[in-house]
């Protein structure tokens, strides 16, 4: 059993109804089993935000939905920014 940090970023944040929070999952969890998951807890406007967000696994980014997250991992959801 692994415990991911899931840290959310301006409007990830602002659909998840929080800045950070931490989830208890089992080995073999891609990023794409916990976008699904959190969708699941968040609902449809997070789904949104998801879709179009950037991800950094342990500070690193990830474009590879596939990919098995490490155990005790920090996801960062980013999503693009206004602005310059």
């Amino acid at each position: 059993m692994a415990q991911l940090r899931i840290r959310y970023f301006a409007a990830a944040a602002e659909a998840a109804g929080t800045g950070e929070e931490y989830w208890e999952c089992s080995d073999g969890l891609t990023l794409a089993d916990l976008a699904s998951e959190l969708v699941a807890r968040h609902g449809e406007p997070l789904a949104r935000v998801l879709a179009v967000s950037s991800f950094l696994v342990d500070g690193t980014v990830t474009k590879d939905l596939h990919r098995e997250l490490p155990a005790d991992a920090t996801v960062d959801v980013l999503p693009p920014f206004a602005g310059g």
